[in-house]
């Protein structure tokens, strides 16, 4: 291209010269001119050509620089689409987190509301003549006061999550529960919640050991995939991405229809 704009400039400098006025020549004049140079001679070729030759690196210098201008500008706008789509991601992700969590905090109270109701009807199923002092009848079993301690400890915990909102009071109080009631049917729940408000508060560490607890001695209980999943994303924060994906395979291995199966699908897909 650039040849092709000097060789039209040499052409039109050279048209225009051969096209100039020819000069006057009176034929009687027998003077013979002092030179034999013909019309070119005013023009310096050398001169134009050594122009052309800078002006065409002037016009090269400037498009190789705008070509790097744009390969720049084309790296930006991919880092600044490849930032935004990643943003986009992890929103995408915290939403769910966030959905799931209201799920289970709604079946943990819903599972406490019918506990209150089934222990209202069973309450009154019993005579009327109870004598409240000592709690008994003839025709009725002595009452557990370490069943009814235990279910009120955990019921304690769980209310000031649902209902006061106090997370930090609710880390001592399931604490205690746990040492309390070692072998309580509410202990994978309890270890889950409690793991979970560690979670919160970024303390890895512990959290991993609530989660594990989980997995590792109750294979039954329903919150062990959601225990698994977020060992994964616990290894994930950490910085350890090869254990982080062993335990989101491990979610869609053991629970592939659950929602903690779907959650780890899409973590395996970011990664």
């Amino acid at each position: 291209m650039h040849r092709k704009l000097v060789s039209t400039l040499v052409l039109s400098i050279m048209s225009g010269v051969c096209l100039a006025q020819a000069p006057v020549v009176d034929i009687s004049d027998t003077t013979t001119p002092s030179t034999s140079t013909s019309s070119l001679s005013d023009v310096d070729v050398s001169a134009v050509e050594e122009r052309l030759a800078v002006l065409e690196r002037i016009v090269e210098s400037r498009t190789s620089n705008q070509q790097r201008m744009q390969e720049q500008l084309d790296i930006l706008q991919s880092d600044v689409d490849g930032i935004r789509g990643s943003i986009e991601l992890h929103n995408h992700q915290l939403e769910k987190i966030l959905e799931r969590q209201r799920e289970l905090f709604l079946e943990i109270d819903n599972r406490f509301s019918a506990l209150q109701t089934q222990s209202q009807q069973v309450a009154s199923q019993f005579p009327s003549g109870i004598n409240n002092n000592s709690g008994t009848t003839a025709t009725q079993l002595p009452s557990s006061p370490v069943a009814g301690n235990e279910q009120s400890a955990y019921q304690n915990a769980v209310n000031l999550i649902l209902k006061q909102r106090d997370y930090e009071a609710a880390i001592p109080a399931f604490r205690t529960f746990l040492t309390q009631f070692p072998n309580s049917e509410y202990t994978d729940n309890a270890y889950y919640w409690l793991g979970q408000l560690l979670y919160n508060k970024k303390e890895w560490s512990e959290a991993k050991n609530a989660f594990e607890q989980v997995v590792n001695n109750f294979t039954q209980s329903p919150k062990r995939a959601d225990s698994i999943l977020k060992l994964g994303m616990i290894a994930k924060q950490s910085g350890d991405l090869s254990t982080a994906n062993q335990q989101f395979q491990k979610v869609v291995a053991e629970y592939p229809d659950s929602t903690p199966a779907r959650l780890a699908n899409e973590q395996l897909a970011g990664n």
